[in-house]
């Protein structure tokens, strides 16, 4: 953490005016505490206006609701709250110190819980409180707030994820002038601007221009198109084997010579009609483009349920998702039963007597599941570990890899997410019955990436003797590099972070440290910076994203400069006008779905800028000027893009062409803002 640390906080205060809180013209205030001398409690002040990732801030409480405590030590004043939080405080220029003892809450028992403690004063970062983590004693802050108008108090997760990082402001005091009145206010907002133009009437094909199939698996593909229905749909020089249903564009078969065929797709509606070049290869490959679909974590977590993951499948459909590609309906964690949970609906056998995986009762037929999903044109994801345990203690697929790996195929699906989790302790060598497997200590640091692929390895090769093609999505967090060597475990995709979670400091660590995976990406094997975090989420807590519709822009534009899977993570049957805008603008979406396979790296920075730009297949750049600080100029020279002369530029959010400029394009980005253009 530098001392220039940006925050939503910092860009706020110096792109919206003081002067409005110095004149009391910021009447919105909830509830302020007129003082004289005497210091004021921040739980005098209402702390209900405190943005939290998950659960409610709690006066003079833990996040939980316990007393608060720290390192062992009780507190009767602060506040509880859990990360990533900020809570705005007006001071109006009145308070001389800030003092408070910080820490993890004393409730939290887990060793990874970590959290960052940082003041923002008028914009500017005065105090800092470092990596601080569950058991430490509470570490003592107090701060001069001479001449500041304006106190953000900001909590983030400081280690991999969100979970149990429960942050305490503990015996949290202002000391005031006399007379002064401080207040907390809301976090501010921005509008939400819709920038997607309206699908015309007319037909329109969108999504990959080409897809990959093994020989001999079942091909399922939905030509994606918007217009008005009825519309009818064709498919000129079909590989042998494929049928085409036209009233749906559902092609399905199997194709069993490999090859590359070269198809004319076309929809047809009473307004028009339109054709477009696809290419279908069956072979090695799949998942040529990166995938695009929804999983359940981000919005239900450890609630999921059949009827939900059924629900997101007919929204799907509903909300015309599936027109622009959005393919799959991958179920997370707890489709299985549980180790220890208080939840009955996660009581039962982990697996028959054969050994096969057994699903919880929320989940009553798998298969019937997945064929539902099928029937309606997408496809079927699910959810596993390599260790005995999943992330949330479900079972996983520990010493029965094979069995599970055929019963995905038996069920139908068509996806699988594998989690690193409890497969730890295997690594580490303290489960007796593991033999022969690669461990750190065996390793010692010579060949650590052979112990950190040994269980995918195991997996990938299960996958393929399947009759029919499994995504294989590693799931381990970026641990020994594995943009290297994930594609030699049969991987299609990898995660090359921790979780995400919904606040710009997460986007923007995560999303804008991409660079090094950057030349590992190409068709079949993708860089995987975690799912969309826009919409309604909350992993189980459901709340409307904490990003700023700037930084949903920059979210989807990014993701799609990075050539990254795209797998929404909100509830699907409460998206809004606004989230529709970011997920079905199809020359944005063109951008990730590009069949070059190039993964955009960073061409120019400042210390609060970044440009990024990607090689497409028709020879042109997609490129994305980045704001992460306050609203300013910022210049894409056509030298950075190895390119020189007079080039067409188009705004792609906008959908419309800007014109031609000489060696250069400048625009003003607003903060934490992009400029998503096509050059050529």
């Amino acid at each position: 953490m530098t001392t220039k640390h940006i925050t939503t906080a910092t860009a706020y205060f110096r792109n919206l005016s003081i002067f409005s809180f110095m004149t009391g013209a910021l009447l919105l205030v909830i509830t302020g505490a007129k003082v004289g001398a005497a210091p004021v409690w921040l739980d005098d002040l209402d702390l209900s206006v405190t943005s939290q990732s998950t659960g409610n801030p709690h006066k003079n409480q833990s996040v939980d609701g316990h007393d608060l405590s720290i390192g062992g030590q009780s507190f009767a004043h602060g506040l509880g709250t859990h990360c990533d939080s900020m809570l705005y405080v007006n001071l109006n220029g009145g308070a001389k110190w800030f003092s408070a003892s910080v820490g993890v809450d004393g409730e939290v028992k887990s060793p990874r819980a970590s959290v960052e403690f940082i003041l923002i004063g008028d914009g500017k970062e005065l105090w800092h409180s470092g990596v601080l983590h569950a058991g430490e004693t509470a570490k003592p802050v107090k701060v001069n707030l001479t001449g500041i108008k304006i106190l953000v108090l900001e909590a983030y997760a400081a280690g991999r994820g969100i979970a149990s990082d429960h942050a305490d402001w503990a015996d949290a005091r202002f000391d005031v002038a006399d007379g002064a009145q401080l207040a907390t206010v809301p976090v501010p907002t921005e509008p939400e601007i819709i920038l997607t133009p309206t699908a015309s009437p007319k037909p329109r094909i969108n999504g990959a221009p080409l897809f990959g199939v093994r020989p001999g698996s079942p091909f399922q593909f939905t030509i994606p198109a918007t217009g008005d229905r009825p519309m009818t749909f064709g498919a000129d020089q079909l590989p042998a084997g494929l049928k085409l249903d036209p009233k749906t564009g559902r092609i399905t078969g199997s194709v069993t010579c490999p090859g590359k065929y070269d198809v004319t797709l076309s929809a047809k509606n009473a307004l028009g009609s339109v054709k477009r070049k696809f290419t279908i290869v069956v072979g090695d490959k799949i998942a040529l483009t990166p995938p695009m679909g929804w999983n359940s974590w981000n919005c239900f977590a450890s609630s999921v349920s059949e009827e939900m993951v059924k629900a997101a499948a007919d929204a799907m459909v509903q909300s015309g998702l599936i027109n622009h590609g959005w393919t799959y309906i991958n179920v997370d964690d707890y489709w299985q039963n549980h180790r220890d949970s208080n939840d009955p609906t996660l009581h039962g056998p982990f697996r028959d007597d054969q050994g096969n995986i057994e699903p919880n009762s929320r989940f009553p037929d798998m298969k019937g599941m997945a064929d539902y999903i099928h029937g309606l044109g997408l496809k079927a994801g699910l959810y596993s570990s390599p260790g005995p345990w999943t992330c949330g203690g479900c079972a996983g697929s520990w010493r029965h890899e094979a069995q599970d790996a055929a019963q995905y195929a038996a069920w139908g699906f068509d996806y699988l997410k594998y989690d690193w989790c409890s497969y730890g302790s295997i690594a580490d060598g303290k489960d007796p019955n593991a033999k022969n497997i690669p461990t750190w200590a065996e390793s010692k640091g010579t060949n650590d990436q052979a112990v950190a692929s040994y269980p995918y390895l195991v997996m990938g090769k299960l996958l393929r003797r399947q009759n029919r093609d499994i995504v294989f999505s590693l799931c381990q967090y970026g641990m020994q590099n594995v943009w290297e060597w994930g594609a030699s475990v049969e991987g299609n995709s990898w995660r090359t972070t921790g979780d995400i979670y919904d606040s710009w400091k997460s986007l923007s660590q995560i999303g804008f440290g991409q660079d090094r995976a950057a030349p590992y990406a190409r068709p079949g094997q993708w860089n995987d910076p975690d799912m969309l975090i826009v919409g309604k989420l909350g992993w189980g807590n459901l709340h409307p994203t904490h990003l700023s519709p700037n930084e949903q822009y920059t979210h989807i534009s990014l993701w799609c400069l990075l050539a990254a899977p795209l797998l929404i993570g909100c509830d699907m049957t409460q998206l809004d006008p606004f989230t529709l805008n970011l997920l079905e603008n199809d020359e944005v979406l063109s951008v990730d779905q590009d069949p070059l396979g190039h993964e955009a790296k960073t061409v120019a920075k400042t210390e609060h800028t970044r440009v990024y730009a990607k090689d497409l297949a028709d020879g042109a750049k997609a490129v994305g000027l980045f704001n992460l600080d306050d609203e300013t100029q910022i210049q894409v020279k056509w030298s950075d893009l190895g390119l020189k002369g007079k080039l067409h530029v188009r705004d792609l959010w906008r959908q419309k062409e800007l014109g031609q400029f000489e060696d250069f394009f400048s625009a003003t980005v607003p903060r934490h803002g992009v400029m998503l253009i096509r050059v050529w």
